[in-house]
């Protein structure tokens, strides 16, 4: 009988690194903040999703396929939105600011789905809206009045911050040293400058919806806590807690710390999330990634300059998730280079399963650097199944060699017999069987393959108007 797979991760709440025991095996359950959908998801957009994508992996492979619940939200209600339908309009476009906004939300939706597949991202179990969940945010706002954590102040209502003592300690901070060091809305009717908005007033032309409170729309931080409620705390043994939380380090404070301080309010008995996890942040060529440095650019645009998705991938698993990743064209070339290779040794492999020691860095808080490091231990061992497997566990490999990674003039099956050869040839020089390298040089050259020998890099071949495929394949049948 095999060993239990015990997977450590790093929990940002207590700051360690810790065994992660799910609730219930059969159902884990983890929920990522998704995206505002007012425009294209940048760069750094992406990295928790691919985060959150390598972890719903590990987690199905562990538990079972059918034993992961991933929800990822789509906020499709908010200033943004609303501010960018009002710049669309001044533009020329027709149609109400609601009319706009759906357009746009619909749309932007739309492109972030095309552009997270590209990157070979799972979609998650469930991607709630939240206009979809206004009666479940309405419903634990009223609760929160209830129960003395909120107030209503001209036609808003507030989380009061200081009626939850415990507020901060995600982030590590006080109350007053947020107040000290943060940038607050300052608004007379705040009992404290530290206490956020949980439902707006709406004008006419705005999104809004009929409430006790007036008619208005929900703040950005009870979305989340709202739609994690409905989807992953339907289960009353567990304490109206799930598993794991996560996001980008720059939503640790004040979205993930108010969406703590709400649920828990809300649901006293649970912990809300009981595991949080946070990916650092995203620098281009060692500078932080802006418009003003003219270094700020979007996954499509990424996509549209001919980097394909696979390697935009690679780049980010060359980076351990809580350190800061760098984006650099010489790691761009990199990743090209060397899924080129992978593809080309690989691609023909039936292999579904991964190379032991590349879950084993996984369950180790989701080292990708390691991961990758074993898959080229496995290329350069001839290992090509559990490096075929390894890769699409991985995210990183489809079921076809795509374009990019194919040899110009050869089919995928052509290409494969070729890499198989030289990688015998290879082995034979290692060994100093130069007989057998040169036996299987000449078969290549007689079945119509021209070799070229390439420095620290895998050897290049092309085909002569000679070539003939049953050649080829003897010399493969010869070995």
């Amino acid at each position: 009988m095999a060993e239990p797979v015990t997977i450590r991760l790093t929990n940002s709440r207590t700051r360690k690194k810790e065994v992660f025991e799910p609730l219930d095996p059969a159902n884990v359950r983890l929920y990522l903040c998704g995206p505002t959908v007012y425009d294209r998801a940048h760069l750094g957009n992406a990295r928790p999703v691919i985060v959150f994508d390598v972890l719903q992996r590990l987690l199905r492979h562990v538990y079972g396929e059918n034993s992961v619940t991933y929800v990822r939200n789509f906020t499709d209600v908010d200033d943004k939105i609303n501010a960018e339908a009002r710049r669309r309009r001044e533009a020329g476009a027709e149609g109400t600011l609601k009319e706009l906004i759906r357009e746009r939300t619909a749309e932007t939706i739309r492109w972030y789905h095309d552009d997270m597949d590209a990157l070979g991202a799972a979609r998650p179990d469930h991607e709630p809206r939240a206009t979809d969940y206004i009666p479940q945010m309405q419903a634990m706002i009223a609760d929160l009045i209830g129960k003395g954590h909120a107030y209503e102040a001209e036609g808003h209502v507030l989380f009061d911050v200081r009626s939850y003592p415990a507020y901060g300690q995600l982030s590590g901070r006080s109350v007053d040293d947020m107040i000290a060091g943060a940038r607050v809305e300052v608004a007379p009717f705040k009992r404290d400058p530290m206490d956020f908005v949980l439902w707006k007033p709406s004008s006419d032309e705005e999104p809004g919806w009929d409430s006790p409170w007036g008619r208005g729309r929900p703040g950005w931080h009870i979305e989340c806590s709202a739609m994690s409620d409905a989807l992953l705390m339907k289960d009353p043994e567990h304490d109206k807690s799930f598993d794991i939380h996560g996001g980008g380090i720059d939503l640790m404070f004040p979205h993930h710390e108010n969406e703590i301080a709400q649920s828990c309010c809300a649901n006293p008995d649970g912990k809300f999330a009981r595991v949080w996890l946070h990916n650092e942040m995203l620098q281009v060529e060692g500078k932080k990634m802006s418009k003003s440095l003219g270094n700020f650019f979007t996954v499509r645009d990424l996509l549209d300059q001919g980097i394909p998705g696979e390697v935009i991938r690679y780049v980010f698993l060359m980076t351990h998730y809580r350190n800061p990743m760098d984006w650099t064209a010489e790691k761009v070339r990199e990743a090209k280079h060397t899924l080129t290779k992978w593809y080309r040794q690989s691609g023909l492999s039936t292999s579904t399963q991964p190379y032991q020691p590349v879950v084993d860095a996984l369950v180790d808080d989701l080292n990708t650097h390691e991961a990758l490091a074993q898959c080229h231990a496995l290329s350069n061992g001839g290992d090509f199944p559990a490096l075929r497997g390894s890769l699409t566990f991985l995210g990183l490999m489809g079921d076809a060699i795509p374009g990019w990674a194919r040899v110009p003039g050869f089919s995928d099956a052509e290409t494969g017999v070729v890499r198989d050869i030289l990688w015998q040839r290879s082995r034979a020089r290692e060994r100093q069987d130069y007989a057998t390298a040169d036996r299987l040089r000449d078969g290549l050259k007689k079945a119509g393959v021209i070799v070229r020998d390439v420095a620290d890099g895998e050897p290049e071949f092309e085909k002569t108007p000679e070539f003939d495929v049953n050649v080829l394949d003897q010399v493969q049948a010869d070995q």
